[in-house]
């Protein structure tokens, strides 16, 4: 019961009814990613006169966080790639970096010396800053 009521007041929970309902009815699974994320597309390769070129859409695993999308999947969304990785093979870099969640507004977010909100003693002023006057 909890899960209906979630899917049904929330759209940050996975997916909402209507995108539940337009899914079943006119969606064609393309593929998952390695977080869990079910991609889809309109059936039959339809071109949307509302959107100008084929709907895709991602059905988040869990909350929506558009930085659990890998980067072949965000291309395929932006309509940057026809053919989507689940039908092509990739191997990736040596270079690339694992992905990391979106900390903004948690404990854990990035702050650089010199924030108020960073840990330790705030560095002291240098002298070099001049301020700004009207007229000069």
């Amino acid at each position: 019961m909890k899960q209906f009521f979630l899917q049904f007041f929330t759209w940050w929970n996975g997916q909402t009814m209507g995108t539940r309902f337009y899914t079943w009815r006119k969606g064609q699974f393309v593929g998952q990613d390695e977080f869990g994320n079910t991609y889809y597309r309109a059936q039959g390769h339809v071109i949307d006169s509302n959107v100008g070129s084929e709907r895709r859409w991602v059905i988040y695993n869990g909350v929506a966080d558009t930085s659990k999308v890998p980067p072949g999947w965000r291309a395929w969304l932006c309509h940057n790639g026809d053919v989507p990785p689940s039908e092509e093979t990739y191997t990736p870099r040596e270079w690339e970096k694992p992905h990391i969640p979106n900390m903004t507004g948690t404990p854990l977010a990035y702050r650089p010396s010199g924030s108020q909100l960073s840990t330790g003693q705030r560095p002291a002023a240098t002298g070099d800053y001049v301020p700004w006057t009207p007229g000069e």
